[in-house]
């Protein structure tokens, strides 16, 4: 904890060196990559889709009305507006979302979360949790988690 503290306290410090920073770009990246894999791998086996659709069905359960526009949903997430375009579609199909028109230009849509939607979303969490459980919290004690999280919330 004195460590924690300690980070907080600093105005500035001395920046690492390039190779530390390359070293650190590439623990991070593979990091990330396995740790979503894994927990792919865990939604995939419970018959469930990927993450990419948790993401969106979960900003839109978390805005007001259960709708946003496209372009705030990619704001939002990590997808791209042609990636978007294609799940939101998937989305649509197996009716865990639904396009409304916008009624002040009668061009843009919304994009509505249903009731299966939502109970899609919840179910995923029950595996997503799990998952984040075992592949992230199992690793870390406490204070390692607060510091990682306090760390890289100066990368963000």
């Amino acid at each position: 904890m004195h460590v924690i503290a300690s980070m907080s306290d600093e105005k500035k410090t001395a920046p690492c060196s390039a190779a530390s920073a390359t070293e650190l770009w590439v623990t991070l990246a593979r990091a990330q990559q396995r740790v979503l894999a894994a927990m792919e791998r865990d939604l995939k086996a419970a018959g469930l889709p990927p993450l990419s659709w948790y993401d969106v069905l979960w900003e839109l359960d978390r805005a007001e009305d259960g709708r946003l526009r496209p372009f705030e949903i990619e704001e939002r997430t990590l997808l791209t507006q042609y990636n978007l375009s294609r799940l939101i579609d998937r989305l649509a199909k197996e009716a865990l979302v639904r396009r409304e028109v916008f009624d002040q230009d009668c061009r843009g849509r919304w994009v509505v979360i249903t009731e299966a939607g939502r109970e899609r979303r919840a179910r995923m969490w029950t595996i997503y949790g799990r998952s984040i459980e075992e592949h992230l919290g199992a690793r870390l004690s406490e204070a390692e988690a607060q510091m990682l999280t306090d760390l890289l919330r100066r990368l963000a």
